[in-house]
């Protein structure tokens, strides 16, 4: 038994692409929702994982990517600011990379996973205390998720139009 499982295992960690500490790498092609696809597909053009933008060049990637239909591909490039951010911005980048994997379940029709995750990024985007950089309507932001979370837990994914999964990043 125990020659089986060890067996399965390490078959399983060379199936999984890692990085020399363990970590997952993300080297699976994505189609354009995020979804993983087969490693000899052919995906949609993906960020470098140690990618450092300007909190301007992030935001405004970020909308891009939003408003493209893509909020996986936003969650990415939040993601890549969180990991570079000093301690003063690390948490609200998270916050914000949050939302956008909650963005990503709604489109996917993960309800349950949507509204776990803009609710978590919400409370992550409400405690931040500080001037937000490169413009962020944080206000803004939290009504949003909050109002999408609390229409997809009362209606499912269905409730809501995807063109409202693309919030407004910055203050208009």
């Amino acid at each position: 038994m125990e020659r089986r499982t060890r067996a399965r295992g390490e078959a399983h960690s060379r199936d999984r692409d890692r990085d020399p500490a363990g970590r997952a790498r993300n080297a699976r092609p994505r189609d354009a929702a995020g979804r993983p696809l087969p490693h000899d597909a052919e995906g949609v053009e993906r960020l470098p994982e140690d990618l450092v933008r300007t909190a301007e060049e992030t935001v405004t990637h970020a909308q891009q990517l939003l408003d493209a239909g893509r909020p996986f591909h936003a969650h990415e490039v939040l993601e890549a600011a969180w990991k570079s951010a000093d301690d003063g911005t690390r948490e609200l980048w998270r916050a914000l990379a949050q939302l956008a994997v909650g963005l990503t379940h709604a489109q996917r029709g993960n309800a349950r996973g949507a509204v776990a995750l803009l609710r978590r990024g919400a409370d992550g985007v409400e405690r931040w205390v500080g001037e937000p950089p490169a413009g962020l309507d944080l206000p803004g932001l939290v009504r949003h998720a909050a109002d999408v979370a609390g229409r997809i837990e009362a209606g499912g994914t269905g409730a809501v139009a995807p063109g409202e999964l693309r919030p407004r990043l910055r203050r208009d």
